[in-house]
């Protein structure tokens, strides 16, 4: 009996984090809706006054990028500033034959007068943290953009995002992440859904009302005494970016977030490729966590609420363990509901994973209104979204739990990155792609088993209570079955 009550309170525990969470982002729902009715006054920079274009410097961290380097090189230097007052760092930590093609283009763009340097270091200590770092040592420009590989900025994109730094006390401004690729498939076309929800609800929600929020790695520009104020690069967690956005934040370095200007960027397309990228980032949420949260909660001049959105913030990869517990659980609560009837009350906790589900549905389905209109064929086309989605989310969750364990209890392992394709549309092939790992983990396997365990809590819900049934968690377990299964079948069959 006292089995059946750990059971009950672990399961009940996780379900009201989970809700914890959902309520934080319905409240980021209504910081949303508040913010489209501010007008932005903020002051900028008059670029017709050539005294007030500051120099900037354009990193772009890089690591075995063979498919595309060029096109990155091609969009980079066709940005719309002055020549004089931009130079390009090439921080390529490679260690393939992309080093000799792009040495290459830079000698040849060199030649046109373009202020651009090719960046190596004979070790990757700190990953591209230690890059970036590398590169600021000798970076001539006042301010800092950053691009990953995949990203194809807009021409008028500095136009667009220098100007902000008017502000002496703005130290980042970040920009939405747009998708080449949206469309190419069912994994791409849900990543996207994720992202979007993230660079909408959460980043405009937080920095609406002065939350703290995070550079997303890519796409942003940073004011060089910010980064060195805050203590400059460190790799010592995954997510270097979420690392150094909270120190300079607790510097009281103020952020600026761009939702109007997008920056187009690949997706990853094959299971694999998202997998390790989901791996990083929760795992690096995970050691941020760690790192920063006393820092978080010790700090007298943060206000309750910015407190309680940053640690749910810092926690937001955790979720993923909660959601697991409560998947896994929920056939033994499903048993021990229909077998102890004086225990019954206890399963009222149940009604947070349904009310948790309304507001995650809720949340969402305003910013994919905003995205593509409303109407009834728009609502209907969200439905069938919004369950992929959640299918999905819950099928990476034994993964993305195995990351944050790894970040929570401290365990270190490379920066491993993410694959890039140059893929557009499906009459491409990845296959021969070099950079794909071709292994099939156990976690796979346990995978496998976990869509089998959940097809047997399907047909659990004809037969428990005296076979007449109870299907009250029959919906949860076909989501988590189609998400699992997706997750197992994809990384067997589409791992080469």
């Amino acid at each position: 009996m006292v089995f059946i009550y750990i059971i009950i309170v672990i399961y009940s525990l996780a379900l009201v984090l989970i809700f914890m969470y959902a309520l934080a982002q319905l409240n980021l729902l209504f910081n949303y809706i508040g913010a489209q009715k501010k007008v932005d006054d903020s002051p900028k920079f008059d670029f017709l006054n050539s005294n007030e274009i500051p120099l900037v410097t354009i990193q772009l961290p890089v690591y075995n990028e063979l498919y595309v380097m060029k096109r990155l090189l091609d969009n980079i230097v066709k940005l719309e500033y002055p020549k004089e007052k931009i130079e390009i760092q090439v921080l390529d930590d490679s260690t393939d034959e992309s080093v000799i093609t792009t040495k290459q283009q830079i000698n040849e763009l060199q030649k046109t007068e373009i202020d651009i340097q090719h960046i190596q270091r004979t070790n990757r200590k700190g990953f591209k943290a230690g890059a970036l770092k590398e590169g600021l040592k000798i970076a001539k420009g006042e301010f800092i953009a950053i691009f990953d590989a995949d990203f194809l900025p807009q021409k008028d994109w500095l136009l667009k995002t220098i100007p902000y730094f008017k502000d002496n006390k703005i130290g980042v401004v970040q920009t939405r992440w747009g998708h080449l690729n949206r469309d190419y498939s069912t994994l791409t076309k849900m990543q996207a859904f994720a992202l979007d929800a993230h660079f909408t609800l959460e980043q405009v929600g937080r920095n609406t009302k002065g939350h703290f929020i995070n550079f997303n790695g890519t796409a942003g520009i940073w004011r060089k005494k910010c980064i060195i104020d805050a203590g400059n690069w460190e790799g010592d967690t995954l997510t270097e970016d979420l690392d150094l956005s909270y120190r300079a934040q607790l510097k009281k370095w103020k952020f600026k977030f761009l939702e109007e200007v997008k920056t187009p960027a690949e997706l990853p397309i094959i299971i694999s490729a998202a997998r390790s990228q989901q791996f990083r980032w929760n795992k690096g949420g995970a050691e941020n966590f760690q790192k920063m949260v006393k820092r978080v909660l010790l700090n007298n001049d943060i206000s309750i609420k910015t407190k309680i959105h940053s640690v749910l913030h810092l926690l937001n990869s955790s979720m993923f363990f909660m959601i697991l517990l409560v998947a896994v659980l929920s056939i033994p609560m499903l048993y021990i509901k229909n077998e102890y009837p004086h225990l019954r009350s206890y399963f009222y906790m149940m009604s947070f994973f349904v009310v948790s589900s309304i507001i995650f549905f809720i949340c969402y389905w305003y910013m994919y209104k905003k995205s593509y209109g409303g109407g009834i064929k728009n609502f209907v086309k969200y439905i069938g979204t919004f369950f992929t989605f959640f299918s999905l989310a819950m099928g990476f969750s034994l993964h993305n739990t195995i990351a944050v364990l790894e970040g929570h209890l401290g365990k270190k392992s490379e920066f491993v990155r993410t694959p890039k394709f140059n893929i557009n549309n499906t009459k491409d092939s990845w296959r021969k792609n070099k950079y794909i790992r071709k292994k099939v983990s156990l976690n796979v396997i346990i995978e496998g088993i976990l869509t089998l365990y959940f097809a047997f809590g399907m047909y659990s819900a004809f037969i428990v209570g005296n076979l007449e049934g109870d299907f009250g968690l029959f919906p949860f377990h076909l989501m988590l079955f189609f998400g699992f299964g997706y997750v197992f079948y994809k990384s067997i069959f589409t791992k080469t």
